[in-house]
């Protein structure tokens, strides 16, 4: 119960952090509209990224969102872009042994995707 009552206060306080940033974001380009919709952008993505892990109970699930969370607030504001920067991977582009194909590549794609980026479908 007690590591519940951690999490939970660590969630929360991180869910803060979020938007005390958001709050006092400005937009590299220093255009008002720019700093408006990346404003509305972190609010929304934390929302929808909160909402989307509510019902999580397992300990190392929610761990690996607040590992997350953590490094993207982290990236965000060392590179002044809130958006999750992109991963380049060729398809097959990944060494696999011989006779694997698709769903070797699949699964290697998988766990090549950063910890910022867990949270986001592949494109």
């Amino acid at each position: 119960m007690l590591m519940m009552a951690a999490t939970r206060k660590k969630v929360l306080s991180l869910y803060v952090r979020v938007f005390r940033v958001a709050r006092s974001w400005q937009a590299q380009t220093a255009v008002r509209q720019d700093t408006e919709a990346e404003r509305k952008y972190i609010i929304q993505e934390a929302r929808t990224l909160f909402r989307q892990n509510q019902q999580l109970t397992n300990q190392e699930s929610i761990k690996k969102c607040i590992e997350e969370c953590e490094a993207r607030i982290e990236i965000g504001l060392h590179y002044r872009n809130p958006y999750p920067r992109a991963t380049y991977l060729p398809p097959m582009g990944l060494a696999t042994q011989k006779g694997r194909k698709l769903r070797a590549q699949q699964r290697l794609r998988k766990q090549a995707k950063p910890i910022y980026l867990q949270s986001h479908d592949e494109t």
